[in-house]
């Protein structure tokens, strides 16, 4: 699996996860509530944050536009599909006053764009990466275009077959890009439990020996940390200031409290995984003397008593002979009197 950095952060198995906040359209089109979200991501510890680059016609046909003019949920739709696109979009402004703040607080601004000119704009703005999103895995000529920029490229795989995954990789990899990190997703919001398949992460990543994260739609934090615990190298959270607000994604999203409690515990957890090989650290030697047993005498003995098992007992502490050198104990002599419940030591010993 080939080494790679999200902007100067290295990312893999032997790295903290890097953990991306997905701010999406939950700014409501309002660049002080933008600010906000910002703000809150870089103190939770966020790496990055990231947005959604489309237009009214980058995305969305008429037809898909003229079936959706009304919705019965209020609290997450206002308007017709074409209103809530309209201002939930940010303009080019938009994309260089939150880079440009981004700057300021020190996390990373990235995007993912739904467009050739949205992924020019992108470059414009010297993005870490591209983020590609699931509905996009199937669309070869996109991935083309922005293989070709030849900037590190994280892939939803929500909705997406493993041949069709395959394909993607393949696509990006021939345009000379092998900066390739696929992030397991389901495209549910939010999904059921039995839906999520964490394993299926070490299938990507044994099908195509390169760095997998997870991308989730789940509510909490639990899915995610088990992911970083199977391996996950980067996460991505929807994230919001309060789930209650009205927009489309708020109420599946992290608040800042739970993108602190990923950033954090998955950092602890990437530490706790450790290695495969068996040691036993210098802390726990040291425990050894007050947790492990050594031979006492179940009675007072005389010096030059010649000890059987029948004299002998093992309790704490672990600071004389231990229960497991007992054979070489048998048939020894005391080198002096013994009190009941003494500890023996070698010394001891003749």
């Amino acid at each position: 699996m080939n080494s790679m950095k999200l902007g100067n952060v290295p990312v893999g198995a032997e790295n903290p996860p890097y953990v991306i906040a997905e701010i999406g359209s939950n700014h409501n089109g309002d660049m002080n509530l933008c600010r906000q979200l910002i703000d809150a991501a870089a103190e939770a510890g966020a790496h990055a944050v990231k947005f959604q680059s489309w237009t009214e016609n980058s995305l969305i046909a008429r037809e898909e536009y003229e079936r959706n003019t009304e919705y019965s949920d209020k609290k997450r739709h206002f308007g017709s599909l074409r209103d809530m696109v309209k201002t939930y979009q940010l303009t080019t402004d938009q994309h260089r006053e939150a880079h440009a703040y981004c700057r300021e607080r020190g996390i990373a601004f990235c995007s993912t764009p739904f467009s050739p000119e949205e992924a020019d704009l992108l470059e414009s703005l010297d993005v870490p990466f591209f983020k590609i999103a699931s509905m996009d895995i199937v669309h070869l000529p996109f991935l083309k275009y922005v293989a070709r920029k030849r900037r590190p490229m994280l892939l939803s795989t929500g909705m997406a077959t493993l041949a069709e995954i395959e394909a993607a990789v393949e696509t990006v990899r021939a345009e000379g890009n092998d900066q390739v990190v696929l992030l397991h997703c389901v495209s549910i919001y939010p999904p059921d439990y039995e839906m999520i398949h964490l394993r299926n992460m070490a299938t990507l990543q044994q099908a195509f020996d390169v760095p997998v994260g997870f991308s989730d739609h789940t509510m909490g934090t639990a899915i995610p940390l088990a992911a970083i615990a199977l391996g996950a190298c980067v996460i991505e959270k929807h994230f919001t200031l309060d789930q209650d607000m009205e927009g489309w994604d708020h109420a599946i999203s992290a608040t800042p409290t739970d993108l602190r409690t990923i950033v954090e515990e998955g950092r602890n957890i990437r530490i706790a995984l450790g290695g495969g090989k068996r040691i036993v650290t210098e802390a726990e030697m040291e425990k050894r003397k007050k947790f492990r047993r050594s031979l006492v005498t179940r009675r007072a003995l005389p010096q030059g008593h010649v000890l059987v098992e029948a004299d002998l007992d093992a309790k704490r502490p672990g600071t004389g002979i231990s229960p497991a050198e007992m054979t070489y104990a048998l048939g020894r002599r005391l080198a002096r009197d013994m009190q009941e419940d003494d500890v023996i030591r070698w010394e001891d010993l003749v």
